[in-house]
């Protein structure tokens, strides 16, 4: 009833977005995936998506396994690991590159975050980053082993907030043999200094709040939540940046699906502040591609993450040009180009 409801409340925003962009309802889609293009049913030959669980340190993890077209389980392929913005789902962005990626020969993943979307963990929408870190790693885990991969030759895509911690996932994880990032976002650095480094003031009282939100918790008390996207129109209109006003129109409209959420446990601060996806970041040896939309107003956190990227020589920053954050989401030329670049990148380094 609950989710009838939601979904009944996101076609109506839908049916009032005013928005650029077209609406990929997930209600017309078999797998539920709400992006445009999206696979509707597995044909012999063609690009097939395979909805698949597997456990995660005892957790049921909800993932979806992409495969090329004209897929042969006695072949070998290259795959790719596509890890979710916060607060995306495996159906968003995450499914489309990863399904654009396959129609270019890899076998893709992606999956829902532990606590998060489809995948299992109480209570919900705990937005831990040792927790999304290990859902990288448990991806690897899975597509290693699936029939046709190669497991010399896997790659590591994160989205978004996603991005940032596959940039702390490889790190250490020598599996991944090269990395890429779209739009990345560092969570620990937007929960502890705000957006553009704009709540530096009031660091203190936030942590002060989050170590109460779990001290309720642990006795027993209501579980407390950061980030609810339950804003009017004109409340979104009012957001000082931009990120946050196409993120609503995205995630609430034009894209909306009843599994993914912005918001998270207000406990998981305690977590999330004291994080930051470039802590380490010379341990990356491998390729590294990051991309990003020159008129994004997250730009700053790739622009920095790539300057401190000193343990690789193979790296670069491509920018799409004309793109902010939100629009290398979906916007079809800018999703091609960074598609083009990625196929490239993974082509020579897997």
């Amino acid at each position: 009833m609950k989710n009838m409801l939601k979904a009944t409340f996101m076609s109506a925003l839908v049916g009032l977005s005013a928005g650029e962009a077209l609406a990929a309802d997930y209600q017309k889609n078999p797998f539920t995936l709400a992006y445009d293009g999206a696979i509707s049913t597995n044909e012999p030959g063609k690009v097939n998506i395979h909805p698949v669980s597997y456990k995660l340190n005892g957790l049921d993890i909800a993932a979806n396994v992409y495969t090329p077209a004209g897929y042969d389980a006695k072949k070998t392929y290259p795959a790719v690991v596509v890890a979710h913005p916060n607060g995306g789902v495996k159906e968003q962005v995450a499914g489309l590159y990863a399904q654009r990626l396959a129609e270019q020969g890899y076998i893709t993943i992606t999956a829902d975050a532990a606590y998060q979307g489809a995948s299992g963990g109480q209570p919900r929408s705990i937005d831990k980053p040792a927790y999304r870190i290990e859902d990288i790693h448990g991806m690897a885990d899975f597509i290693s082993q699936f029939a046709g991969v190669d497991g010399k030759r896997l790659g590591l895509l994160g989205i978004c907030g996603g991005g940032g911690y596959s940039l702390a996932a490889a790190q250490t994880d020598k599996r991944f043999k090269s990395l890429a990032t779209v739009s990345m976002f560092n969570s620990g650095r937007v929960r502890r200094n705000g957006y553009n480094d704009s709540q530096m003031d009031s660091i203190q009282q936030r942590l002060q709040q989050a170590s109460a939100a779990r001290a309720q918790e642990a006795a027993g008390g209501e579980v407390l939540y950061s980030g609810d996207a339950n804003l009017t129109e004109e409340q979104i209109a009012k957001l000082p940046f931009e990120l946050y006003r196409q993120g609503y129109e995205y995630y609430w409209k034009t894209h909306a699906h009843p599994n993914s959420t912005f918001k998270y446990t207000t406990s998981s601060l305690i977590d999330l502040m004291r994080f930051d996806a470039t802590d380490h970041i010379e341990l990356i040896n491998q390729p590294l591609l990051m991309i990003a939309g020159s008129k994004a107003d997250s730009l700053y956190m790739t622009q920095d993450a790539f300057s401190k990227a000193t343990g690789t020589t193979d790296k670069e920053l491509f920018m799409l040009d004309g793109a902010t954050h939100i629009e290398t989401y979906w916007v079809p030329r800018y999703v091609d180009a960074a598609i083009g670049k990625l196929n490239a990148f993974y082509a020579r380094t897997l």
